[in-house]
């Protein structure tokens, strides 16, 4: 789907322009030209971001047919810009996946592709349609607002980590299970793949607060440097998240040791309440037949009630001392 809106003061907001008049609008000058490309083939979109935009084929190689972590290049009379957006998909084991949005920016128009639907663009887009205040300020503030609202998008997922890490952590506690486990790992998989796509995205929103580019006008910079302080905070916020991963996982094998040491203890117990008996058995055969010798007197009911209080005493006695000593 391709989709247009283009604004000018005397005009006002116009919608769904053909791809023809995309040229003329370029050149009047009088105002500027946001063009959506969304899940659209590249062999529609390449003759015109190359023939009608005049990107440069290696650009818009970059945004068709590569998939790229954030990254920002200066083409001189126009921006290359590529952003994340991210979601938090409870379905597929909490994972999180990122949306990948190529943006070019030039003097007067600014245009945005991506493969799937990103709800950042969406609001943007909405608001666009009901307020011309966010055209008045130039293509550059639409691209702060942009940006503004796919770093949003983070929040949510980053919150959603930590509750799904609390929630993990408590069942830690209560009835760790193999499966646990690896929920544990998907866990710290995400946001390690998060801290890997809000690096880049920092360094993105700090090139365009402080550097200088043509189609950057000053005072827009510091909305971009509002922006990259959210990163900032987000990128900390992810870090105190991986140490509550590696905190969780800690705390599992604490756990799963702890249940061992006590099987092992119990298994050791047992072992050693019978040890004595086992000895005995072993050392006298324990048999209660008419011998050779003259040894009545150990076959006989006597001799073996006596040793039947003998072996029932032996493990409680051992007992009552191994709780005494505190083992147990």
């Amino acid at each position: 789907m391709i989709r247009s809106l283009y604004y000018s003061p005397d005009e006002g907001i116009q919608t769904d322009l053909k791809v023809a008049e995309f040229a003329h609008i370029l050149k009047s000058k009088k105002g500027f030209l946001w063009v959506d490309f969304e899940a659209t083939p590249p062999e529609t979109d390449e003759p015109i971001l190359r023939e009608i935009f005049g990107f440069h084929p290696l650009a818009v190689d970059d945004a068709l047919q590569e998939s790229h972590v954030p990254k920002l290049d200066d083409w001189g009379s126009y921006l290359y810009i590529v952003l994340h957006a991210v979601i938090f998909d409870h379905q597929n084991e909490d994972h999180v996946d990122t949306l990948e949005l190529d943006i070019f920016l030039g003097d007067n128009y600014i245009v945005t592709h991506h493969d799937q639907r990103i709800s950042g663009i969406e609001k943007v887009w909405g608001s666009c349609l009901r307020d011309d205040r966010f055209w008045r300020n130039g293509p550059d503030y639409l691209l702060y607002r942009i940006a503004d609202e796919v770093v949003a998008s983070y929040m949510p997922v980053v919150e959603a980590l930590d509750d799904e890490i609390d929630h993990t952590e408590d069942q830690v506690f209560e009835k760790p299970t193999e499966q646990m486990l690896e929920r544990i790992f998907t866990l710290k998989r995400a946001v390690l793949h998060l801290r890997r796509v809000i690096g880049p995205q920092r360094e993105v929103l700090n090139k365009l607060a402080r550097d200088d580019y043509k189609v950057i006008e000053s005072p827009v910079k510091v909305y971009f440097r509002d922006v990259y302080d959210h990163l900032v905070r987000l990128y900390d916020l992810t870090e105190s998240i991986r140490d509550l991963v590696s905190g969780a996982l800690d705390t599992y094998l604490s756990v799963i040791n702890n249940r061992m040491n006590d099987i092992m203890k119990t298994l050791t117990i047992i072992t050693t309440f019978f040890m004595p008996i086992s000895f005995i058995t072993g050392f006298f055969g324990m048999n209660f037949f008419q011998p050779v010798a003259t040894l009545q007197s150990w076959t006989g009911k006597l001799a073996f009630f006596i040793t039947m209080v003998f072996f029932f005493s032996l493990p409680l006695g051992m007992l009552l001392w191994i709780r005494r000593k505190g083992w147990i």
